[in-house]
């Protein structure tokens, strides 16, 4: 009797000891399923960040909306040209000025094209010195460039000039005006010619 006791005994602490462990399974399996996921949540917020800073506070991306200044036409710009030449220079020079009437910005840069009518036929001006940066124009702003050529000292009636055409840089329309310098330019020997045109914003700018 005092053996079948022990083993009644054994056999209830080992089914005690199994349903306690069967409890702490289904617990932990409980706590598993209502808590959500550390890293699964983390993510989420990452990548809620990360299309945010894509945006700017308009929710726009931050290049939306923007682009390059156009390039001024030629029925933008009013253009005139003066006497600019001085007692004692070397050359005598012609100043051009484009003022932007467009009612918009816009922009020139390098080299207008000029052409001198003659007598004797077109003299188209070559450039000197370096291409100027663009020069962004605001409506009713001004910049202007130098015409140089030679002064005609030769005793002789040379080439007489009888008007200005100007063609706005990265334009093919152009505006002709009265010649507003010396009458009349050297006879060449035809190894070049004798004009010369500076880049835009070589004369000064002006508002």
């Amino acid at each position: 009797m005092r053996v079948n006791k022990l083993t009644i005994a054994a056999l209830a602490v080992v089914a005690g000891l199994s349903l306690t462990a069967c409890q702490t399974d289904d617990e932990a399996a409980a706590v598993d399923r209502s808590t959500p996921s550390t890293s699964s949540t983390t993510g989420a917020g990452s990548d809620a960040s990360a299309q945010g800073a894509a945006k700017d506070p308009a929710g726009d991306s931050p290049d939306q909306g923007r682009s390059a200044t156009d390039t001024c036409r030629t029925d933008e710009l009013d253009v005139k040209a003066q006497d600019t030449t001085i007692d004692g220079d070397e050359t005598n020079s012609v100043a051009v000025t484009f003022t932007n009437g467009g009612g918009r910005d816009c922009s020139l840069s390098g080299f207008a094209g000029v052409d001198l009518k003659t007598n004797a036929g077109t003299v188209s001006a070559e450039r000197s010195g370096k291409p100027a940066p663009a020069t962004v124009l605001k409506d009713g702003e001004s910049v202007s460039f130098f015409i140089s050529y030679p002064a005609n000292d030769t005793g002789g009636s040379g080439i007489r000039v009888t008007g200005l055409v100007v063609t706005p840089p990265d334009e093919t329309k152009s505006v002709t005006l009265d010649w507003p310098g010396a009458a009349s330019l050297p006879v060449t020997d035809g190894s070049g010619t004798p004009v010369q045109v500076g880049p835009i914003g070589s004369a000064g700018q002006g508002g």
